[in-house]
């Protein structure tokens, strides 16, 4: 079917479901950010893949909403014929609705839409149906199957902590606020809650299903028998029952007259519905897993500290290989990201790419998450700009790193290594930050923009997200981000600090670590705690790009202490020719006239 076709035939469904209108989002039932190919539906509808959108469909209209990540991508990927494109913070979906729809009903699929999202429709004055069935799926014939791969433990050498103990922390946390049970329908919950992982995803080791969680410390686990195997069920032990997700609804009916917490944000209206259907006191609240699985125990802390160790070698590897093979001219953004994977997979522990890598030459570079296909692949030329955002799971840690580098052979323009250089004064002055406790990512988000603002340049996403312990890239609550909710910083979260900036048509800078955020020593006449951020991510920056004479001499030393840390740490583990290199690349900056 046409994008044309596609439309028509939803809107045909929805005349027959007596609405509107239609919401659909860019999410499944478990409504992360990443989701499987059965649950794509945004993508099947309108053909644009970026990993955050809304689309709204009326009888004579459609809008698709998204972020500033992705707005570029979209404008590419749209049919503007059929799509309206709108910046989903700029000009939110509400506002168009109250012009475009007041009074109407609008359909959604309430396994698709937290009951929190669904309240912030509430200004534009629609009536919102809950449907029976999503009249999308109706009209996508090819869809495919839900995926069924198993669930599997997740040794505890690598969770740190027994599930048992776990769901003792959590069921404790639920009988202090007075509940008899938790819904938890975000399977980066079941994860970290019962040590189990799984492939369902191609890049985050999940295995899809639900949960509920009770006071006493006991569980049921929602998922198809087959996903769990006999070696599973005896990893979860006698307090977790495995039930097929079609028991869900009577477990829920089974819980009439309890307290039942469950997470606005984070968890399909479907729940809270079907629950006070029942007779259940429904409390909103955190999903009582998320603030524990973001705050990374030491064994996990330790386990980043060796993935990013490892994966540094690989990256080393790769840095040397490019440096080489880019002023030839005969690579491209695929070969380039596919030379990165093979050294990773070289790497011990590696299961795979925590997501597709953002391999993006000239041009490319100021699509922020871009991602190459066979017909936009195009060379990696000589004498320009290219960004590489990647990362890896491996069984002990999860890794996401931006390096954006010159081609050469030649040097680079004075213009280009000036905004580079701000970039990396935001970055570092992120990295080098003591805080007190209780402040927020969005509280220090303003510090890695402030060199770029000084000349009235800024980049149009969050500079920082919250990464998972063998789990998602992308790990809630926490995040730098002026959007972000205002979630106090706590020792043991992870944090990507990626300042970047764009410039349309010409290239991208992103530059990207990850920190993990500690306890910081105390200083004199100091009256209150202190936090400070390690850095995890070992790879030099770029020297061609640095104008040594923008930074101060705090910030050169902070480089060269940096890149000598990367110098000393991987250079022992790598290749004579790979060490060489660097050698040479993690030399000490040198001040300029």
């Amino acid at each position: 079917m046409t994008p044309a076709e596609r439309l028509a035939a939803l809107r045909a469904a929805l005349r027959k479901a007596g609405v509107d209108g239609f919401l659909v989002p860019r999410a499944d039932e478990h409504l992360g950010e990443y989701v499987p190919p059965s649950g794509e539906r945004l993508a099947w509808l309108t053909d644009f893949t970026g990993s955050a959108g809304l689309a709204v469909v009326l009888p004579d209209r459609a809008a698709l909403f998204t972020d500033g990540r992705y707005t570029t991508q979209a404008g590419q990927q749209l049919d503007p014929a059929l799509w309206e494109l709108r910046h989903i913070i700029e000009q939110p979906a509400v506002d168009w609705l109250k012009e475009h729809a007041a009074g109407g009903r609008l359909g959604y699929d309430p396994w698709l839409h937290p009951e929190a999202a669904l309240k912030r429709l509430d200004p534009a004055g629609m009536v919102l149906v809950a449907l029976p069935a999503n009249p999308l799926d109706a009209v996508w014939r090819d869809r495919p199957a839900s995926p069924a791969a198993p669930a599997l433990p997740h040794p505890v050498q690598y969770a740190g902590v027994p599930a048992e103990e776990k769901r003792a922390a959590a069921a404790q946390a639920l009988r202090e606020a007075g509940e008899d049970a938790a819904v938890l329908a975000d399977s980066h919950s079941l994860a970290w809650l019962f040590n189990i992982r799984g492939g369902d995803l191609a890049h985050t080791p999940l295995a899809l299903g639900f949960g509920l969680l009770r006071a006493d410390a006991s569980a049921e686990l929602f998922m198809e028998p087959g996903k769990v195997p006999a070696e599973t069920r005896a990893h979860l032990g006698n307090q977790v029952t495995v039930r097929p997700r079609a028991e869900l609804p009577a477990a829920l009916r089974g819980l009439a007259g309890k307290k039942v917490r469950v997470d606005p944000e984070a968890t399909p209206a479907w729940f809270a519905e079907t629950l006070r259907e029942a007779g259940a006191a429904v409390a909103t609240g955190d999903d009582p897993v998320r603030l524990p699985r973001a705050c990374k125990n030491p064994v996990e802390q330790e386990g980043a500290r060796a993935a990013h160790r490892r994966d540094a070698v690989a990256l080393a590897r790769f840095l040397a290989w490019f440096a080489a093979a880019a002023p030839a001219g005969r690579e491209t953004e695929m070969s380039a990201a596919e030379r990165l994977l093979a050294f990773r997979r070289e790497v011990p522990l590696f299961r795979a790419e925590s997501f597709p890598a953002i391999s993006g030459a000239g041009e490319h570079g100021a699509v922020i998450h871009y991602r190459a296909t066979e017909e936009s692949d195009r060379p990696i030329r000589a004498d320009e700009c290219y960004l590489i955002d990647s990362g890896a799971q491996y069984l002990d840690g999860t890794t996401d790193v931006t390096r954006t580098l010159w081609t050469g052979p030649g040097p680079a323009p004075a213009a280009l290594r000036e905004r580079y250089t701000r970039v990396l004064q935001g970055h570092i002055a992120l990295a080098v930050l003591r805080f007190p406790k209780g402040v927020a990512g969005p509280h220090l988000d303003a510090f890695a923009r402030r060199a770029l603002w000084e000349v009235g340049l800024d980049y149009d996403h969050g500079t920082g997200h919250g990464v998972g312990s063998f789990l998602s890239v992308h790990e809630g609550p926490a995040a730098f981000s002026r959007a972000a909710r205002p979630v106090p910083l706590v020792p043991g979260m992870i944090l990507s600090d990626e300042p970047g900036y764009y410039l349309p048509g010409q290239y991208g800078i992103r530059i990207e670590n990850l920190l993990l955020v500690r306890e910081a020593g105390q200083r004199p006449d100091q009256v209150k705690p202190f936090l400070e951020f390690e850095t995890l991510t070992l790879a030099p920056y770029d020297r061609r790009l640095i104008d040594a004479a923008l930074l101060s001499p705090a910030e050169r030393a902070w480089v060269d202490a940096y890149q000598g840390r990367v110098l000393a740490e991987v250079a022992p583990h790598c290749d004579p020719a790979t060490a060489s290199w660097l050698r040479e690349a993690c030399a000490p900056l040198m001040p300029t006239a």
